[in-house]
């Protein structure tokens, strides 16, 4: 997840050892198809899972997706699939799925490992049952690891955990196999949890204040806690995390990551691969800062079986780690122990994904070109391969080995149509439309009763007050073309495709119209095209148009690259009493301390 900043991610799957607490040999990746036995358990019971988006968990930011992608939703009628709202399928041959309903309702189906439906018993089933104790509640984040045990949060901040727990990390004080879900409180009480991950045995929380929470099986000091001794509980991760506001988290097979609000990476636990991106292999008992990104802002980190990868605020994507089947995308096989930047040749990135149980990568562009590396159903890729996927969940779904979803997704069916898809083919189309734009020379052709329903501004247009109810022609000079072209398209497909550029005279003609959700849309576009060129031209249109979300996000952005920003043209170009509020504001927030 990042911030966007979610530190997206996933986790990377555990491996195990019948030894108790001695540390994998240094150069070992298991194999997740192979993965090792942990005690209190027989190795078919074995499942890895994925974490998220932000930094390490199944979180809720998925773009929409067909779940007929994923074979296992076969068992399913064309109704239920229907009813899906939500999904996450997981396990060691993506043989376990949970999955919620419009109407709320959560259900799971297939192997049941260990317990992993939080069905109340062991016994496999392809029909889907109801998880009554999640009855009404929506679910904002849901991570799983190898034995499998699985972790849940809902929006109101309750946690959840079932499933494999022979090393504590169901976070309960047991060893007991969790076969019903129960809520994990200890250590969380008044805390509101927002996201977790797990590795292969033990866990992650991440509240609402920014702790991190870890427990579970500890043996190469992935609990964070200065020793390798099992922790039953949750306990505060603190060290070099003490006192900073971690925004996302993400786990390996048995290493752990955190995402601070600054964009800075701290990692911990094992670090055979280099997984952890200190520079060296040596594990660590508590969290240490990843150094190399030094000077760059992460927004998301996503970690794979034992590699990790992280985009920066401009678009810029960095790995590291195990590179056994190409999985960093440096066009070999050498691990990395230290960050480097890769398709530094391609387009700005705007999305990573990788999961703890598999050996793929995937990335996302800003023109919504989706490329895959590393392990694709047994092909090595070493380098980013450009697909004629739309998503990065389509890679997991097609490519990787098992097919498991790499964050908690959404569904859109074909059978189900919104008002902007029914809407979309008749925009500014002549044969059907009643009314005309005329704006710079150029005509839009629009239904007076669909800008009525969806825009106040036109309903109060459309008066027999005004001239223009009686107008078949309306001229539009205040705006550009593709501006109010792109508004009125947006009141027919509730998205808006503009570059950052364009974006700020949309967010004038939204600010004029008093249309606050079109408002939030433009921030969000220029929020993904903020570069170092144009930071302080975008913080300047977001103090003019009072976007203060935006002008936070810009200041902060002008702030972590304050040289480069200062020695652009923009930031000279702006008035005087501008200048010196952001200065001031600048220094106040401890910019110049150094």
């Amino acid at each position: 997840m990042c911030l966007y900043a979610t530190c997206c991610p996933y986790k990377a799957a555990v491996f195990i050892y019948n030894t108790g607490n001695a540390s994998p040999p240094l150069n070992f990746l298991p194999s997740p198809n192979n993965p090792p036995t942990p005690p209190f358990s027989s190795a078919s019971s074995l499942l890895t899972f994925p974490p998220h988006h932000h930094c390490g968990d199944l979180k809720l930011e998925a773009a929409m997706v067909d779940v007929t992608k994923w074979p296992l939703f076969s068992l399913l009628s064309s109704e239920e699939r229907a009813a899906i709202r939500q999904a996450c399928v997981y396990g060691t041959s993506a043989n376990e799925v949970i999955y919620t309903t419009h109407g709320n309702e959560v259900y799971a189906f297939g192997l049941n490992c260990s317990g992993c439906l939080g069905t109340g018993d062991s016994v496999s089933t392809i029909v889907p049952k109801k998880l009554d104790f999640l009855q009404g509640k929506k679910i904002a984040s849901i991570s799983y690891g190898s034995g499998p045990h699985v972790l849940l949060v809902t929006e109101d901040g309750l946690l959840f955990a079932w499933g494999h727990n022979g090393y504590s990390q169901l976070g309960n004080g047991t060893t007991n196999p969790g076969l019903s879900a129960v809520a994990i409180t200890t250590n969380l009480q008044n805390k509101n949890v927002t996201e977790v991950a797990c590795g292969s045995h033990h866990s992650l929380a991440l509240t609402h204040d920014g702790d991190v929470f870890a427990w579970g099986y500890n043996n190469s000091g992935q609990v964070g806690s200065g020793s390798t001794a099992n922790q039953p509980y949750p306990r505060k991760v603190c060290g070099c995390l003490q006192g900073k506001t971690a925004v996302g988290i993400t786990c390996g097979q048995t290493s752990s990551m955190a995402l601070v609000d600054n964009g800075e990476v701290y990692g911990w636990g094992y670090n055979g691969n280099g997984q952890l991106g200190i520079g060296n292999n040596s594990n660590q008992l508590s969290p240490c800062r990843i150094a190399t990104l030094q000077g760059l802002c992460i927004q998301q980190i996503v970690s794979g079986y034992g590699h990790c990868l992280a985009l920066t605020d401009e678009g810029l994507l960095y790995a590291w780690g195990a590179n056994t089947y190409g999985q960093l995308g440096t066009g070999n096989k050498n691990n990395q122990l230290s960050p480097v930047q890769i398709m530094a040749d391609k387009e700005r990135v705007v999305e990573i994904a990788a999961c703890h149980s598999t050996h793929t990568s995937a990335a996302k562009t800003q023109s919504g070109k989706v490329y895959m590396w590393g392990q694709c159903r047994g092909q090595l890729i070493s380098l980013p391969h450009l697909t004629h996927f739309t998503s990065t969940d389509d890679v997991f779904a097609c490519f990787a080995t098992p097919s498991v979803m790499w964050r908690l997704v959404c569904m859109e069916h074909d059978d189900f149509m919104t008002v902007s898809e029914a809407l979309r083919k008749e925009f500014d189309s002549p044969e059907t439309t009643d009314l005309k734009f005329s704006v710079d020379g150029k005509c839009i052709h629009v239904h007076k009763a669909v800008l009525k329903i969806r825009c106040e501004h036109f309903r109060s247009m459309f008066r027999s007050q005004w001239t223009e109810d009686q107008q078949e022609v309306i001229e539009i000079s205040q705006f550009s073309y593709p501006v109010y072209r792109s508004f009125l398209q947006f009141l027919y497909t509730d998205s808006v495709d503009l570059p950052p550029e364009d974006a700020i005279g949309l967010l004038d003609l939204a600010t004029s119209y008093c249309e606050n959700h079109l408002k939030r849309l433009c921030q969000q576009i220029i929020k993904r095209g903020i570069t170092v060129e144009n930071a302080f031209t975008l913080l300047s249109a977001a103090i003019r148009y009072d976007a203060e979300d935006l002008e936070e996000f810009c200041f902060k952005f002008c702030v972590n690259h304050l040289t480069q920003v200062t020695q652009t043209e923009a930031f000279w170009q702006v008035d005087g009493a501008m200048l010196k509020e952001f200065i001031s504001r600048a220094s106040r927030s401890g910019a110049f301390k150094n």
